[in-house]
């Protein structure tokens, strides 16, 4: 895919990071990567992110991430566009992403280089050489340790055509209105906050009408219904769904750390789509927590 059609398709609908399925031992377990995908796919997003954060890129290792990022891309073919995750250590990243355009994906997100502090320049040297080693577009992730400023932005976009999206884990307004006002339409604009739909209408004010979704893991017609309700601006429904559901999944999330993803992969499982445990250092949801979820979403009705 040619990386303007990419920032094309960025520029609406909902999109989501499908969960990794692992078996009882933490194995990639491809049986149930593709029976997940099948299902999400005919919902509605406008893509998928294979290997994203909620489907623990971090956790992956060299050997195991091509396998996922083709069995993602073979079984959407014609259905939805797959966006592949890399990230970590440039070198890594370089290889995943090559990794990636190598499968058929249709662009690559990269996300943060994780531990290590590091300055605009050595961030924009990180950006460029994953750049550079791809042809297909490349969506940068603000978040963690990975932010760049408006200036390091621009200067990065003049250099390398197919960086053509940014997505915001960081929740800085003055920076994201910074960055929004320096760019424009340069790059196509995402909201990548945890549980993007408690920000999705500020978000949107702020000229980014896109997010991720996590939730559409285990509630895809909710999520797909709260995505109209913004790109709507109907308040009513958005206000409903926050307090409904929203806000006491928040109180669960907010309990452990890591749980934005552990939370999602328990949802999977309530919802009877199993995506198996979640790999160290996180860990699964307490029995009681599994019962609040449980709840939560019976009360939503069927999706």
């Amino acid at each position: 895919m040619d990386p303007q059609q990419l920032k094309s398709i960025m520029g609406s609908g909902l999109l989501s990071f499908p969960l990794t399925d692992f078996d009882a031992d933490g194995n990639f377990n491809a049986r149930g990567y593709v029976e997940r995908l099948e299902w999400l796919a005919p919902y509605g997003a406008t893509a998928l992110f294979a290997a994203g954060g909620t489907g623990e890129f971090f956790s992956l290792t060299g050997d195991e991430y091509p396998a996922i990022i083709k069995t993602a891309v073979d079984t959407c073919r014609g259905k939805v566009p797959i966006i592949a995750g890399a990230g970590g250590p440039t070198r890594f990243a370089i290889a995943c992403a090559q990794a990636a355009e190598k499968a058929g994906a249709h662009g690559v997100l990269l996300l943060p280089h994780y531990l290590t502090e590091a300055g605009q320049e050595g961030l924009a040297a990180h950006v460029e050489a994953i750049c550079r080693s791809v042809k297909f577009g490349v969506i940068v992730y603000n978040r963690a340790q990975s932010r760049l400023m408006p200036e390091t932005l621009a200067k990065l976009a003049e250099r390398n055509p197919n960086l053509v999206g940014f997505k915001d884990g960081i929740g800085d307004i003055e920076l994201m209105s910074s960055i929004y006002m320096r760019m424009g339409d340069r790059f196509a604009y995402l909201g990548g906050l945890p549980t993007a739909e408690v920000y999705a209408a500020a978000y949107k004010a702020l000229g980014t009408p896109v997010y991720s979704s996590a939730v559409f893991n285990f509630i895809p017609k909710t999520a797909m219904q709260f995505y109209e309700a913004v790109r709507t601006d109907d308040m009513a429904t958005q206000h409903r769904l926050l307090r409904d559901f929203f806000m006491p999944y928040l109180a669960i999330r907010n309990r452990g750390h890591g749980y934005a993803v552990s939370i999602v992969k328990a949802g999977a499982k309530l919802v009877g789509h199993d995506a198996g445990p979640v790999r160290a250092p996180l860990t699964d949801l307490k029995p009681d927590e599994m019962a609040e979820l449980d709840q939560l979403i019976k009360a939503l009705g069927p999706q």
